[in-house]
């Protein structure tokens, strides 16, 4: 891609997106590539025009939240946000950023994981929790379900118990498992009001997305 074109995407964030966009996506996992962090920050600026906060250290968040890569199945998946906002901080430090808006920066990153477990603090971890959370669920969020099951090797459903009525949910067997173990949770526990409203309307197209699937099976 085009890397004018591609900096150009995160305005008004341009030189920023210069210096980070190389450092952003760690890894070959298309469900956390830079069309990723794109809708993360578009997520994410969208929320702040409405509930405020500092927009140039929720970019840089948005930018770095996935440098370090950690896949799905990886006993060091609680770690990646964490591993992630050390990295990010040597690169704001490298970069000149002060002391006050890295820390601000990394936490939002180490926070910004359903993985990691941890609550946001400040106004930018938590847009930039729910911006996260925003692109896993909707109909971007069953694609990246798919395509992440695919990566894993999981397959899409039980032929025999597709809704799991008589058996556990298994979402490393099965990939629509992961709808009721996840995807169906996460419009429950987001930070600010514009995000819970953004994620009511993807919540539902999700249920469309599995109650489509299901008809189809």
């Amino acid at each position: 891609m085009n890397t004018d074109k591609m900096t150009r995407a995160f305005a008004p964030f341009e030189a920023l997106a210069a210096d980070l966009i190389p450092h952003a996506a760690d890894g070959d996992d298309g469900s956390h590539d830079i069309a990723h962090i794109l809708r993360v920050f578009r997520n994410a600026m969208a929320i702040q025009a409405e509930e405020g906060g500092n927009a140039r250290i929720l970019a840089a968040a948005v930018l770095l939240h996935d440098c370090v890569a950690v896949e799905k199945n990886s006993p060091q998946r609680a770690q990646a946000s964490r591993l992630a906002a050390e990295k990010a901080s040597g690169i704001l430090q490298q970069l000149g950023w002060a002391d006050d808006d890295i820390a601000a920066a990394a936490h939002a990153i180490t926070t910004h994981s359903f993985s990691a477990n941890l609550s946001p603090e400040t106004l930018e971890a938590k847009i930039l929790q729910d911006a996260d959370r925003l692109d896993a669920i909707g109909m971007v969020g069953a694609a990246r379900c798919f395509y992440i099951a695919g990566r894993l090797g999981s397959g899409l459903y039980d032929p025999f118990d597709p809704l799991a009525t008589e058996r556990p949910l298994d979402d490393k067997r099965f990939a629509i498992d992961h709808f009721e173990t996840k995807l169906f949770k996460l419009a429950d526990g987001f930070q600010t009001e514009t995000g819970a409203r953004f994620a009511g309307a993807r919540h539902d197209r999700l249920k469309t997305v599995l109650a489509m699937f299901i008809d189809e099976i």
